[in-house]
């Protein structure tokens, strides 16, 4: 699974945008076809949108487009506008049960098959942003193999509930943590809400250390600022690669001669350390061997 420290939303209606953030080496970037588009405007973003994909050079950056809510017509529209050009990943919003992910899935096997792709090649990734999709979090997540990571979406989860958006995250406490710890569980990547307040970058910092802290392996960007940020707090330091390399030295160590927990500068290490390393390894995409 590719890394995804940052997804960036770009307008599907602005070419020029779409063009400068192919060129931003984001591990993610998100053509958005749903909130940034006006419903006069959608018939046009589609045509900008399979332009992007079908003459822009995203290099290893990871071409993903947000469609609209699966099973509407507006969906069924925005796949046929942008199948053909083949992204990487069809970003679902306001994921409130798995028949969302399998209406799509069904309909990407379709278009796999009859092009000959890979099937399963296109991946899907779940906004969780309804009261809805917060209850039904495990059956989302064991909708489809297709499926590779949970994007949480704050604000329009605050507009379901009737809630109040506080600086704070207090009001939505519960629901960040329940997408990261239901990711996990299911093997999938856990991203992070988005910072509305763009120019503060420090607020965003803060915000996304704190994702961190929680489980995610990334965070959603609505600014190319914000996403620099991103993948410098989601990618372990060299101090946390140091150390994770040296857990996994003093594991094998430790296997070679029968021992399950060991000892390593004065503290011991059992085996939550242990995946703690792999992961710090894994998010910094180096191998090891187990």
């Amino acid at each position: 699974m590719r890394p995804r420290r940052a997804l960036l939303y770009v307008p599907g209606t602005s070419l020029k945008m779409m063009t400068k953030a192919a060129g931003l080496d984001v591990d993610s970037v998100c053509l958005d076809l749903e909130d940034a588009v006006a419903l006069a405007q959608k018939e046009e973003a589609r045509r900008l949108v399979a332009q992007a994909l079908a003459e822009l050079d995203f290099g290893m950056t990871e071409r993903c487009v947000r469609i609209n809510e699966a099973g509407s017509e507006l969906a069924r529209a925005d796949l046929e506008a942008v199948l053909p050009l083949r992204p990487d990943a069809i970003i679902l919003p306001k994921v409130a049960s798995p028949d969302a992910l399998r209406w799509a899935d069904a309909l990407l096997l379709e278009a796999e098959t009859a092009q000959g792709w890979p099937i399963g090649g296109i991946a899907l990734i779940a906004l969780i942003e309804t009261a809805m999709g917060v209850v039904r979090l495990t059956d989302i997540a064991g909708a489809t193999p297709r499926l590779q990571a949970l994007a949480f979406g704050a604000e329009d989860l605050m507009a379901d509930v009737g809630g109040k958006r506080t600086p704070s995250n207090r009001e939505v406490a519960y629901p960040r943590s329940a997408v990261a710890i239901t990711a996990a569980a299911f093997g999938l990547q856990a991203l992070d809400q988005v910072f509305v307040a763009y120019k503060d970058l420090d607020g965003f910092r803060a915000e996304a250390e704190e994702a961190a802290i929680l489980g995610y392996q990334g965070k959603q960007a609505i600014h190319p600022s914000q996403a620099q940020v991103a993948q410098e707090v989601f990618t372990p330091s060299d101090e946390e690669i140091a150390h994770a390399r040296r857990v996994l030295e003093a594991m094998r160590k430790a296997e070679a001669r029968g021992e399950g927990v060991f000892a390593l500068d004065g503290k011991m290490v059992d085996g939550p350390m242990i995946k703690a390393a792999q992961r710090i390894l894994t998010r910094a995409g180096i191998e090891f061997s187990s």
